[in-house]
């Protein structure tokens, strides 16, 4: 209880004065003001926080404490906790498992698939796998294909309405133990001699296409292509209504998300082991891998700092909900709920050991994908700046898109002194637009950077945080 009232009474030192001592400003630059009012978006709107990282003067406080929907610069607040409690070389592994003897190739017992929660488990990755169980002399599986999802206490969260009505996106996979390839297919659709072919990656033999294309004279290939894609569940299987018309020599491509992670991950072993001659006779079902189990093969997952990267980069929200997860499950105790109360509450545990008690922060997946999910420009502000003195803060911000280059920044301020000069990670909701990172100043010192933005009608929104950018960038030359 003491030393709970001593973090307490530190926090409540720290607080005021971390963010205060360098005279900021609390009123918008002129430019910001304009851009907001040519934009017909209120300044009560606008939240932001800049904050001098190099021991300079100045900063900017407006609406710094308000309660805003971060989008997915919330994703910020996840990945710099896995960096530190993770750890940056952290990896999660993947194993195949059998509980019956191996005789000439054949398997004669069950085949488990065991998963640790692994963000990165791509086709690739579980090629490999395959190849080597096939190399230590597995060919054929006389039993089932038993899929072990039990490394997470999966949470039971409402489900995410910004999809416009298309449950199929990509971008709303959700988090599981057994997450194979973002559980994500690629369609290709070609108009080639007359006729339309669609091919599928990776092929799932639940899936069928229904393929309704219809092939126009050549003509000039347009950037968004008529065609329509349309999923129907059925007692075996999905099938894939495929409808439009294409020109002649033109070609579209999409990703969907069609199955369930079982149905998913188990199709697509079937179909690698499949190409590379193995058979499995049995069924495919849901198991824990019994106790007396021998494990047969195992692969790791790129480490925390690649998924950091890939995260943030391109704000991939099922990575991001993947990894918020893992941090549960590493630190999970009985009286944990699930995996994300577990997260939660190491979180904040984490960052009020640095002095940071972040009343408004309330997290539910990590990845920003949610209409609860809360914090404060001042509260991301204060972990910007922990996570610039953090060991780990190299990483940390060469994880973020780095403006006019690359990742969700690569469009943006293009032709303008910050190309190359700021790592900013992007968020985007219906109703959210946002900014985190660090920026330099014309003066080569270092800031972090907040700009929030909530408003029904957000539009234009990009133009006035990249003119706080621009604004932060623009100090007087020392």
């Amino acid at each position: 209880m003491i030393q709970r009232f001593r973090q307490l009474a530190l926090s409540a030192v720290l607080l005021p004065l971390a963010l205060s001592c360098h005279a900021a400003s609390a009123a918008l630059p002129a430019k910001v003001e304009q851009a907001l009012k040519a934009n017909k978006i209120s300044n009560n709107s606008l939240s932001v926080m800049t904050v001098p990282l190099s021991g300079q003067t100045g900063g900017l406080q407006f609406n710094s404490d308000v309660s805003v929907n971060p989008a997915s610069t919330m994703k910020l607040v996840t990945t710099y906790a896995a960096l530190e409690l993770l750890g940056p070389n952290h990896q999660w592994k993947t194993e195949f498992y059998a509980d019956g003897p191996l005789k000439d190739g054949v398997l004669h017992g069950n085949l488990y698939l065991k998963g640790g929660g692994d963000p990165k488990l791509n086709m690739e990755k579980l090629w490999l796998l395959l190849r080597d169980l096939r190399i230590n002399g597995v060919h054929q599986v006389q039993g089932d294909l038993v899929l072990d999802r039990s490394f997470f206490v999966a949470p039971q969260l409402p489900a995410f309405n910004d999809d416009g009505g298309d449950a199929n996106k990509p971008f709303l996979v959700k988090p599981d133990s057994l997450l194979v390839n973002l559980k994500a297919q690629r369609f290709i659709t070609r108009a080639e001699g007359g006729k339309v072919s669609i091919a599928m990656d990776p092929p799932i033999a639940t899936i069928r296409i229904d393929n309704q294309v219809r092939v126009l004279k050549a003509a000039k290939c347009p950037a968004w292509p008529d065609i329509r894609y349309n999923a129907v569940d059925q007692y075996d299987g999905t099938t894939l209504i495929v409808s439009g018309q294409l020109a002649e020599g033109c070609s579209a491509q999409t990703y969907l998300s069609l199955l369930d992670h079982p149905s998913y991950a188990a199709g697509a072993v079937r179909g690698i082991w499949q190409e590379l001659g193995g058979k499995i006779l049995g069924k495919d079902r849901l198991g824990p891998v019994p106790e007396d189990a021998r494990m047969l093969v195992r692969a790791f997952s790129p480490d925390v700092v690649e998924i950091v990267r890939d995260i943030n980069k391109y704000s991939n929200n099922t990575m991001a909900r993947q990894l918020f997860l893992s941090i549960g499950a590493q630190f999970r105790t009985e009286a944990d709920q699930d995996d994300s109360l577990a997260a939660q509450r190491v979180i904040r545990s984490w960052l009020a050991r640095k002095g940071i008690t972040a009343p408004h922060l309330v997290l539910e997946n990590g990845s920003g994908l949610s209409r609860a999910e809360r914090i404060s420009a001042r509260e991301m502000a204060l972990i910007l700046q922990a996570a610039w003195r953090s060991p780990y803060a190299a990483e940390f911000r060469s994880s973020m898109p780095l403006v006019a280059m690359d990742g969700t920044m690569r469009r943006r301020l293009q032709r303008t002194p910050l190309v190359g000069e700021a790592h900013i990670k992007t968020g985007t909701l219906n109703n959210v637009r946002a900014i985190a990172g660090y920026s330099r100043d014309s003066n080569g010192q270092d800031w972090a950077v907040v700009a929030i933005l909530n408003d029904p009608k957000p539009w234009g929104a990009t133009s006035i945080l990249d003119q706080v950018l621009l604004d932060t960038y623009s100090q007087p030359k020392r």
